[in-house]
């Protein structure tokens, strides 16, 4: 048998770049099961009460709390905001709409920390004390764009005829928009609720420069990670990507089901 060395040069690579990425990954997983109480950077011996009692370092729960606390309301405010002007920006003409959405672009061209610092220098000149409210609203001009871009790709492939039609059945813009528009829209905005939700959960340098004494899950696996991160950390950080894993697969199950049935 004659070898190709172009037939198994790409699987080779992608098979050495999924195992180089899910190393940080299992090795999150493995030492989750690590039977230490404070530095978990030496393997000790297996248990599963880290499993069984994940707040047995209070911390832990309390900055993963208010990271899912903060994720929750910048996902909710930015996809309510980025939807309105993703519609505004795909279906109106108005004057500054090339501005606007040069503007849009702008946060996620700039590097992060580039924001961070501004918007801390902000609060500080405004007197506002960092905390909570700070990282929310920073989350939020950070996730606004990303919803923007995501929405406003949907919009674009819209056939307004169908809203005509609705239009042409006697329905008033309430309901065409309801009935006829958003439905449409809903898996562009599902999506973009998702991204916006995973990038606030995950970010660390502008919640670093506007958290004040807040904590958040990022920063305290940072400020963690000298010592040894806990093992109930790890615990967390593997439960949130096998859920995250289990969403894909079934957002995946559900569209092969729902292709097969069209095919039929």
């Amino acid at each position: 048998m004659k070898f190709s060395l172009g037939k198994w040069l790409l699987p080779t690579y992608v098979a050495l770049t999924f195992i180089f990425m899910m190393i940080p990954i299992v090795y999150t997983f493995i030492f989750s099961f690590n039977d230490v109480e404070k530095s978990n950077i030496a393997w000790k011996s297996f248990t599963f009460d880290n499993w069984l009692n994940v707040c047995a370092q209070p911390e832990v729960c309390h900055a993963f709390g208010n990271s899912i606390a903060i994720a929750v309301i910048s996902t909710l405010v930015s996809t309510a905001l980025g939807t309105a002007i993703a519609i505004a920006l795909g279906r109106y003409k108005f004057k500054g709409r090339s501005a606007t959405n040069l503007l849009l672009f702008l946060p996620m061209a700039t590097p992060e920390v580039v924001m961070g610092a501004g918007l801390a220098a902000q609060f500080l000149d405004l007197g506002v004390a960092k905390g909570f409210w700070t990282i929310v609203i920073a989350h939020i001009m950070f996730t606004l764009s990303f919803v923007v871009v995501t929405v406003k790709a949907r919009v674009a492939t819209l056939d307004p005829r169908l809203e005509e039609a609705g239009s042409d059945l006697y329905a008033n813009a309430s309901s065409v928009f309801w009935r006829i528009t958003f439905p449409l829209l809903l898996p562009g905005i599902m999506a973009a609720a998702m991204l916006s939700f995973a990038l606030s959960f995950d970010d660390f340098i502008i919640t670093q420069f506007n958290a004040g004494p807040d904590t958040t899950f990022p920063k305290f696996v940072y400020t963690a990670a000298a010592r040894g991160i806990p093992p109930e950390a790890n615990v967390i950080g593997s439960a949130v990507f096998i859920v995250a894993i289990a969403i894909v697969l079934v957002v995946q199950l559900r569209s092969s089901l729902k292709a097969k049935r069209l095919a039929k």
